[in-house]
């Protein structure tokens, strides 16, 4: 991996925006230049401390399961060499890192598709029987399969501010009716086919984000990343045991790590530690190898 890279600096292009992990550059009216740094954010905050390698990493997951998905529904991905675009002495911030993308309009929810009882649906269903309000068996555990995956969308959050989960019904008064079934429909697809992959591959994908965007003809595009350690929750099949939270490949090690700490969740957030950084680039790189290899 090269040097870790938590600020990019690119001046051959038009900056047009600094997400919480992704900075995003014009290249013309049509086409964006993307790039992962690595920077990493938990529970919607960008944290001091970049992960080394983790920009390369989730660029090679992100275009892994672009190619792997194209036929489920198109995608942002251009097959351009973001090296060509920058002048020669920038170019080293780009290679492994930078997508050329389809310049394309975001739908204004995130796409969450949860196929396990994890994470904040894990508290929920304690409280309620329900996740993000649909209805669950009774007697579910922690790390519990659901019957059949469900599809949670939730608000796009600035930096800083916390994304919300919605109803359904708010996904559809949002994008309307048949924008919304077409996003739910593609996002159950595209994770029940990833998750499927994955486990053959040792990994089991409990929850992912999607994000889409539109065409100016209204066509849909999975758009940002895809399927990564960052949008995911994913564990080891061989050590997967329900009752309990499993050890897992992606940014869980910092969610634990940053729940002990007396923090309240809003910037500025505490800076990691060595061990917890190394053991988190780690995680990354193995459930890279494994899914890819």
């Amino acid at each position: 991996m090269s040097s870790p890279m938590h600020e990019s600096r690119i001046t051959s292009l038009k900056f047009l925006h600094r997400g919480k992990v992704r900075d995003i550059y014009e290249i013309d009216a049509n086409r964006l230049l993307i790039i992962q740094t690595d920077r990493l954010s938990a529970f919607d905050v960008i944290l001091p401390t970049p992960v080394p390698g983790k920009g390369e990493v989730l660029t090679a997951m992100s275009r892994f399961w672009f190619e792997r998905l194209r036929h489920v529904i198109p995608n942002h991905l251009l097959a351009d060499d973001p090296t060509s675009f920058v002048k020669p002495d920038e170019r080293d911030q780009v290679a492994g890192r930078g997508m050329v993308t389809m310049r394309l309009q975001p739908l204004p929810i995130e796409a969450i598709v949860r196929g396990y009882v994890a994470g904040s649906g894990w508290k929920d269903y304690r409280k309620t029987g329900a996740i993000c309000g649909i209805a669950l068996p009774a007697g579910l555990q922690e790390a519990s399969k659901l019957p059949t995956p469900i599809f949670t969308p939730s608000t796009k959050a600035p930096a800083g501010t916390h994304d919300e989960n919605i109803a359904f019904s708010e996904a559809q008064r949002l994008l309307g009716p048949q924008r919304a079934d077409a996003v739910r429909d593609a996002a159950l697809r595209l994770y029940t086919e990833a998750a499927d992959y994955a486990r053959t591959r040792g990994i089991i994908i409990a929850d992912t984000k999607f994000e889409f965007g539109t065409n100016d003809a209204g066509e849909l595009y999975l758009i940002d990343e895809a399927l990564t350690a960052d949008s995911s929750r994913f564990w080891p099949v061989d050590q997967y045991k329900p009752g309990s939270s499993p050890p897992s490949f992606d940014k869980q090690f910092v969610r634990d790590w940053l729940e002990a700490q007396r923090w309240d969740k809003t910037p500025p957030a505490p800076a990691l530690p060595a061990d917890v950084l190394a053991r988190t680039a780690d995680k990354y790189r193995e459930a890279l190898r494994l899914l890819i290899a």
